[in-house]
C-alpha cells in the first residue's frame, strides 16, 4: 500500500466529498465571510465590534480548513482498495481484542468515515503504528500513553468498503 507520509488512503466517496467541500470553501464560502467582514466593518469602531471579530475568526478557520484540504487531497491515494490478505494497513477494517474487549475500526484518515457509524484510527497514531503490518492471528504489543505494554490480538483485517 503506502509508507507513512507518502499519502493518505481515501475512498472515492470521501475524495469526491472533500473536493466539493474545497470548491465551496474557496468560492461561495470565502465570499460569504468576506461579505460579513465588510458589513461588520461598516458598523464602525472595530475594537468594540463583536461581529467583526467573529467574522475574522471564522475567516481564519475557513482558510485553515482550505489549507488542510489542499494538503490532504494533494497526497491522497484514492480508491486503491488494499488486497484482502489479512494484513493491517491503511484502508482496512480491523478487528482487534485489546484488554479483553473486541473493537472494530478503519485504519485510515477520519475523513473517510464522515457520516458513517464507524470508528477510525490514524496509521500514525500509537495504536495504528503498533498494528500496521501485522496480520490476522498475530499478537502485537501496544505501549499505552501511561507506558504500560498491552497485548493486542489481530482478529481480522478486511478491505473497508464505505
Amino acid at each position: 500500500m503506502s509508507e507513512p507520509n507518502q499519502g493518505t488512503w481515501l475512498t472515492q466517496d470521501a475524495y469526491d466529498r472533500l473536493v466539493k467541500e474545497l470548491e465551496h470553501l474557496e468560492g461561495p464560502g470565502r465570499a460569504e465571510v468576506v461579505e460579513r467582514i465588510a458589513a461588520a466593518r461598516d458598523e464602525g469602531d472595530l475594537k468594540e465590534n463583536g461581529g467583526y471579530h467573529a467574522a475574522r475568526e471564522e475567516q481564519g478557520k475557513l482558510e485553515a480548513r482550505i489549507t488542510e484540504l489542499k494538503a490532504l487531497l494533494k497526497t491522497a491515494i484514492v480508491g486503491e482498495t488494499p488486497a484482502d490478505d489479512g494484513i493491517v494497513e491503511p484502508g482496512m477494517l480491523v478487528t482487534i481484542t485489546m484488554a479483553g474487549k473486541e473493537r472494530t475500526f478503519v485504519l485510515g484518515n477520519r475523513e473517510i468515515a464522515e457520516g458513517k457509524d464507524v470508528e477510525v484510527y490514524s496509521p500514525e497514531s500509537p495504536l495504528g503504528t503498533a498494528i500496521t503490518g501485522a496480520k490476522a492471528g498475530d499478537t502485537v504489543d501496544y505501549t499505552a500513553p501511561n507506558g504500560k505494554s498491552i497485548p493486542i490480538e489481530i482478529k481480522a483485517a478486511k478491505p473497508y468498503a464505505a
